[in-house]
């Protein structure tokens, strides 16, 4: 889907407004990490320190990729790349500074099973790690760009088989189902979203259920 010269100009802004925003904290993580691990974690320092230096060269790359961005799938596909480097600084950051990550939700069976059949409920609220669709994508086993009925059939049909009925009682794909529904939550949003504004306003991330 093209986009209008308007709604361009706007993504364009939104997404420099958030590279230049990362760029300076990831500066200012590098200032901090030299204060704070260099005499007690100076192992832990040197892989931080090329983390750091390897978001600034990403950043770079989106900020050279944004001015061929002319359709809403590059735009998504761009953002996408831009949500994973903001979620890897967040890690480096969280490292450096000793503070927990943002908690993932833990998502029950039954969640589950009400999403396996098409209910809604509590699953409103996205939960988790996932912050981009291309992971999201990867996680359902379904091609970037793959409609919502397409997502929610893969879903479904994963759902059931992963399920500890489906395996006599055995619950060790629990992990699996959850991280699975995450990423359904995050995308059955996202798409929604997409099939009504062909962008939402771009000067602050994504976030399934705003």
């Amino acid at each position: 889907m093209p986009f209008s010269t308007s709604k361009y100009i706007k993504f364009r802004q939104g997404m420099q407004k958030r590279i230049g925003s990362l760029r300076s904290k990831t500066e200012d993580s590098l200032d901090v990490a030299i204060d704070v691990m260099m005499e007690e974690r100076v192992d832990s320092f040197f892989r931080v320190e090329q983390g750091l230096e390897e978001i600034i060269r990403s950043l770079i790359e989106i900020e050279e990729d944004l001015e061929s961005i002319r359709d809403l799938s590059g735009a998504m596909r761009l953002e996408s790349r831009l949500e994973f480097v903001e979620d890897r600084w967040d890690e480096f950051d969280s490292e450096i500074r000793e503070r927990p990550r943002r908690r993932r939700k833990k998502v029950s069976l039954a969640d589950m099973l009400k999403a396996a059949s098409g209910g809604g409920g509590a699953l409103s609220e996205n939960p988790s790690g996932v912050n981009n669709a291309m992971d999201a994508y990867a996680i359902m086993g379904v091609e970037f760009g793959s409609s919502l009925s397409d997502v929610t059939a893969a879903f479904r049909i994963k759902a059931k088989q992963l399920h500890p009925d489906a395996n006599n009682g055995d619950r060790s794909s629990e992990p699996e189902l959850r991280s699975m529904l995450d990423a359904y939550q995050f995308l059955k949003e996202y798409l929604s979203l997409s099939n009504t504004e062909p962008m939402r306003p771009p000067d602050r991330p994504y976030s399934p259920a705003e």
